[in-house]
């Protein structure tokens, strides 16, 4: 397998932080096992868990080959907005989870992009998640990339770590921000005591996030959210943290469910990456889905238009 060559960005990190942050699905348990293996080298010299990196150190990571896939392809209709022989965008609906894992064994998307793609995936992420490049949750909707080819996906993972990947979301926020745009520059982990959440935390990893407000009604704001970092749960934590959580999120918000709301309003609306083989900018996008329209309308709030700038 194609080696994956990865730039240290901040002096004084461990390597294994370094690696569980940089390479998508890889946990801090198994980038140690990586270097204990002697798989990570810097100028052709082993790391160890527990080197500190200096900034622009180079390294070479040999992914071992992935395991049998044990996960079984299923034909379940997929809205595909983008295909070609490296990769694959697709419109998840809201309630599809990604990737199998305890309770959800299968219905996911990775069943249904084995089903329609057949080998033409990616092997990187291992037999649970062949193609997938980042995800997206269960009860968040829009548009996730996966990899047919290891090439692809580790030109895509390399565009996910100097932000060059731009995911631009549509959100409903419970209240009234006060400005009319801003930035969320806090770092995220592991909640310390409900290991299901995600928290601000100073130790976490860093995470950024840009909102803009694109209307206001009683009770609610309207917002454009643009992610310089991809953190599980980013955009919910970091509103909740200023104060303002998802509609309809029953984990970092109101207990209670909104009806007429299958999860929070949040969607994945439009996607910019350069194309792993041609270098060419490919800027997708999306509408919003008839809940997300209907909730705005129960509000007395309009869809926004989407710009075709990448940069919008």
């Amino acid at each position: 397998m194609t080696p994956l060559l990865l730039t240290a960005v901040r002096t004084g990190q461990r390597a294994d932080q370094f690696l569980a942050e940089t390479v998508e699905g890889l946990t801090r348990s198994a980038a140690q096992r990586l270097l204990e293996q002697g798989a990570v080298t810097a100028d052709g010299k082993p790391l160890k868990k527990n080197d500190r990196l200096e900034a622009g150190t180079v390294l070479r990571v040999e992914l071992p080959e992935p395991e049998p896939l044990d996960v079984q392809p299923q034909d379940i209709p997929l809205d595909v907005v983008y295909e070609d022989g490296d990769v694959i965008v697709v419109n998840k609906p809201v309630g599809m989870v990604v990737h199998p894992a305890p309770g959800h064994p299968d219905g996911t998307l990775v069943n249904a992009l084995l089903y329609h793609c057949g080998d033409s995936l990616s092997g990187i992420n291992g037999q649970l998640r062949p193609g997938i490049v980042h995800r997206i949750d269960r009860d968040t909707s829009g548009l996730i990339i996966a990899a047919k080819n290891d090439a692809a996906h580790l030109a895509l993972s390399q565009q996910l770590q100097d932000h060059s990947l731009a995911r631009t979301y549509e959100a409903i926020a419970v209240g009234s921000l006060r400005e009319d745009a801003g930035t969320v520059n806090a770092p995220i982990a592991r909640h310390r005591t409900d290991r299901k959440r995600m928290a601000v935390d100073p130790a976490g990893r860093p995470a950024v996030t840009h909102w803009q407000v694109l209307d206001r009604s009683k009770g609610c704001t309207y917002l454009r959210c643009r992610l310089e970092t991809g953190r599980t749960h980013q955009i919910r934590v970091h509103l909740v943290s200023v104060g303002h959580p998802l509609l309809g999120d029953t984990v970092y918000g109101a207990k209670k469910p909104v009806p007429g709301l299958a999860g929070q309003c949040l969607h994945a609306r439009a996607l910019t990456f350069r194309h792993p083989t041609t270098g060419e900018t490919v800027h997708l996008t999306c509408p919003l889905p008839d809940w997300f329209v209907a909730q705005l309308r129960r509000l007395e709030l309009e869809p926004a238009p989407l710009s075709e700038d990448p940069k919008s």
